[in-house]
């Protein structure tokens, strides 16, 4: 934890208190740079299994490890002094058992710094979620559409319509009622996320979920305009970074290509002038 003066890092209580007061903004980091920028500005920081994805090319969350999320996480460590890192538990690291989960979960904290873990699923994983919160270990829950059960799901489809609307409900009531300190709603549509987010007690975080939940996440790059091979419905870009980067990196190749970098002023003389 990093302190100065009457400043700390927030806590997953912080976070929990937060519940129907100031939204809660929430972005997700991946290195250190990315952490630094987006420190001051959040109140939670997520370490995301996106990151599979985003920075490693893969087709989907699944083939994310226990090593790269660990990776990721120490580096994003590095650069936060304010705001609650959560992160991800991968695929595969925590549905076999409680016992696994913390293994896995204690392990994720203590090689990275994290503040709480994240994982998938609702009622059938209250009882992983009292586990770790019973042993020191916050739990951000995550239900709606769980990108790590996509093969289930039939595809990233909007999650608590029609039949499956009860369900949604009771998984909300039993993860909060598990110890879960915060629960993100995933492409929920907006009036069940508003009922959900009047019924528990825990802060709901969404993501293409409405502007009636306790707080919002985005994936950066997705807000940044830097991951651009798909664009999900519920992402504003609120930059163009990517479209920016592309250009700087054509005036290069352009300028070396011309000779006109490096000039004089990026060259070392010789001898240096007395």
């Amino acid at each position: 934890m990093s302190v100065t003066g009457t400043t700390r890092q927030k806590m997953p209580a912080d976070i929990l208190a937060m519940k129907g007061g100031a939204p809660i903004v929430c972005l997700t980091a991946y290195t250190t740079p990315i952490a630094k920028l987006v420190d001051s500005h959040c109140d939670l920081v997520l370490v995301g299994d996106s990151v599979g994805m985003v920075l490693h090319g893969l087709p989907s969350t699944l083939g994310v490890t226990m090593e790269m999320m660990i990776l990721h996480g120490q580096a994003v460590a590095r650069g936060l002094s304010n705001a609650l890192m959560v992160i991800d538990m991968p695929f595969g690291s925590y549905e076999e058992s409680p016992a696994q989960a913390f293994r896995n979960a204690s392990r994720l904290m203590a090689e990275t710094g994290a503040g709480a873990v994240k994982l998938e699923g609702g009622a059938h994983m209250a009882e992983t979620i009292a586990f770790l919160t019973a042993r020191g270990i916050p739990v951000q829950a995550h239900i709606g559409l769980t990108p790590q059960s996509v093969n289930t799901l039939g595809g990233y489809k909007v999650q608590g319509r029609g039949d499956s609307r009860a369900r949604l409900v009771k998984d909300a009531k039993a993860v909060a009622d598990a110890g879960a300190f915060s629960v993100v709603l995933e492409k929920v549509p907006q009036g069940l996320a508003d009922e959900i987010t009047a019924m528990v007690a825990i802060p709901t975080v969404g993501i293409g979920a409405g502007a009636g939940c306790d707080g919002q996440v985005l994936v950066v790059d997705d807000m940044l305009g830097l991951f651009t091979d798909f664009k999900p419905k519920f992402v504003k870009r609120f930059g163009q970074l990517g479209q920016e980067a592309e250009a700087a990196v054509a005036n290069y190749a352009a300028e070396v290509r011309d000779r006109s970098f490096p000039a004089a002023e990026h060259s070392f003389a010789d001898e240096v002038k007395k």
